[in-house]
């Protein structure tokens, strides 16, 4: 059987890596075509030569020169390198499938063009969504590009739509951990550190991610890409802070039966799932004892974590301001892991760059890329005066 042709956009982060591992177990069915990085050009090199893609694409154009020496002795390994290589290369003949596993606003363009290919998308990229849901629902209608989720939580609500056909949605129940200040009160809150909030409780992602795990506005996305990934209204979709990371989400049916999907905190399975739809292969990894673990629920404090209002916010208010949440989030994220930003003033940025930004009720893409430029100016402009006062 011809194995799977796989690009993987953002091998070098923690989707990335255990895609490559998923690929290493099942190397009789899949096969990688392309690697791309962003800065972390030793890694990229090494994965390449582990892996022996067709090509390999640094986005930092300046790691270009570098990342060419070192696969000097490898010439069947193509080597390029910015933005729009990336473009270019998930639109390969060869290529079946397009792991999105980029961070941010960087993950949009390179999604359009896969998806204007006709490749499926394995989606793990939730600010292509949430920067540009209905842009991006309508691009794989009409190209018949199947867009397969690859976050835990909507891989669970996936697969507990598997089998359902029409049958409509009543409620998602959207789990989130809580982070590691699930329990604090708004007094600890102001005093937390980037080191406290990088020490989350039960996954271990990337720094960006994790501190949008921190502030709940990871959970918030997830809810705006839920809306556009399952047809849904946002008053559809209620958030259950489920510390234990067990039940990865449910879906409740009008006849009132929930059903969810169950398992370890593990993204080798949800990436591994979106390869292989509908066929379930085996994967090396622990099995779920609910003996061991006890499954708690609580609703989230919109008070302390306002990430998580301010996003349901965008999602009502819909149009560009999505895309002004998610560009403030990145310059504020940014901002506290180099020390430029307490953890509680970073959702203070972010709504006044939504009050402050030009709102677009019907974007198109070159007003999500206009909207993205202007939210990022407005919150970094905020973020200096806030450091000058």
């Amino acid at each position: 059987m011809k194995k799977k042709q796989i690009a993987i956009l953002g091998s070098t982060g923690s989707i990335g890596t255990q895609a490559l591992q998923v690929i290493e177990e099942h190397s009789d069915l899949f096969e990688v075509y392309c690697l791309t990085a962003n800065n972390r050009v030793e890694q990229l090199a090494e994965q390449a030569r582990k892996y022996n893609p067709a090509a390999v694409v640094i986005a930092n154009e300046a790691h270009y020169n570098r990342l060419k020496e070192m696969l000097s002795d490898k010439p069947d390994i193509k080597v390029y390198a910015g933005a729009r290589a990336i473009d270019e290369i998930v639109e390969a003949g060869p290529i079946s499938m397009v792991l999105t596993a980029m961070v941010g606003f960087a993950g949009l363009s390179p999604t359009i063009h896969a998806i204007k290919a006709r490749k499926t998308i394995c989606l793990a990229n939730k600010e292509t969504l949430v920067v540009a849901g209905e842009l991006i629902r309508d691009l794989a209608s009409e190209y018949h590009s199947a867009i397969l989720p690859v976050d835990s939580e909507h891989s669970a609500i996936f697969q507990s739509l598997v089998g359902e056909d029409d049958n409509p949605i009543e409620k998602i129940l959207l789990t989130a951990s809580g982070g590691p200040f699930r329990n604090f009160t708004m007094e600890q809150l102001e005093r937390v550190t980037k080191a406290d909030a990088l020490q989350h409780p039960t996954w271990d992602m990337g720094a960006k991610i994790t501190i949008d795990s921190a502030t709940m506005m990871n959970k918030g996305f997830e809810v705006i890409e839920a809306k556009w990934l399952f047809g849904v209204k946002a008053s559809q979709i209620q958030v259950l802070v489920h510390p234990q990371s067990i039940v990865h989400s449910a879906v409740q049916f009008r006849d009132g039966a929930v059903k969810a999907q169950l398992g370890v905190p593990d993204m080798r399975l949800p990436i591994q799932y979106a390869f292989t739809f509908p066929k379930r292969l085996h994967l090396t990894s622990e099995r779920l004892n609910l003996f061991e673990h006890p499954l708690e629920f609580f609703e989230p404090d919109l008070n302390k974590f306002r990430c998580l209002a301010l996003a349901f916010e965008a999602i009502q208010k819909g149009g560009n301001m999505p895309c002004i949440i998610n560009a403030a989030n990145e310059i504020v994220n940014r901002a506290f892991l180099e020390d430029r930003c307490s953890f509680l003033q970073m959702s203070d940025i972010i709504e006044k760059t939504m009050a402050k930004a030009t709102f677009s009720p019907n974007p198109d893409y070159d007003t999500y890329v206009a909207s993205d430029a202007e939210a990022r100016r407005i919150a970094t402009e905020l973020l200096s005066y806030k450091e000058n006062i």
